[in-house]
């Protein structure tokens, strides 16, 4: 059964509260479990998805911004470019926290590598596919899915190199024409980027390597 929109927004909500200072306990609380990591993956992979997307569209749009949601066909165009980048966003942290736990937890990366997929399963299971999420949104869950599959953990580094499908989604999805996606694409990657810089830093300070890895019942 697909989640509800509200219930994404209360999670959204509750993300946006840490990082405005609202929840610094909870920022402060480590990802001990799978649960908590599968916490993690699906919010920030929100957070980026969304403050990155809506960000740039503002910025484009400037004082026009608000009217644009007076169309509803760009509405429609928006809800799928936000899809197609949680899913990017989900791959790309997904493959980061599954290379940090194969080089830091004691099991090895073969059950690290499989504890992420499981994980990431539990999530795209629990989203289904959104009411709004457009024709596309099969397919980018099916790449998510591949791209776990087949990684290779022992060379996911710890730095940026893995953040490649969220700037890339951003600059395909984005509903604005291609002459000025020209223009803004070196931009809009970079801030893509960017944004992953607080995520990576949280990650590596809150993930409990010793967390067990076998799923639980």
């Amino acid at each position: 059964m697909n989640e509800s929109i509200l219930t994404r927004l209360r999670r959204g909500m509750s993300v946006l509260a840490e990082y405005l200072g609202a929840g610094m306990a909870g920022r402060r609380r480590t990802i001990a479990d799978l649960a908590a990591l599968q916490h993690f993956l699906d919010t920030r992979a929100s957070l980026v998805a969304q403050t990155t997307l809506y960000g740039y569209l503002r910025t484009r749009a400037g004082t026009r911004y608000p009217v644009l949601f007076e169309n509803d066909a760009f509405v429609v165009s928006i809800n799928h470019a936000k899809w197609q980048m949680w899913l990017a966003c989900l791959s790309d942290l997904s493959v980061f926290a599954g290379g940090l736990l194969a080089r830091r937890s004691q099991a090895g990366p073969a059950p690290a590598g499989a504890a992420v997929r499981r994980t990431v399963e539990a999530i795209l299971e629990r989203t289904g596919t959104p009411d709004d999420s457009g024709p596309l949104f099969a397919d980018g869950a099916k790449a998510v899915r591949d791209r776990l599959s087949r990684c290779d953990w022992h060379a996911v580094g710890d730095d940026e190199s893995e953040f490649s499908a969220s700037p890339e989604a951003l600059v395909r999805h984005a509903p604005i024409i291609p002459e000025l996606m020209a223009l803004d694409e070196e931009i809009v990657r970079n801030s893509v980027r960017f944004r992953w810089q607080e995520v990576r830093r949280e990650l590596r300070a809150k993930l409990d390597v010793n967390m067990e890895l076998e799923q639980s019942d």
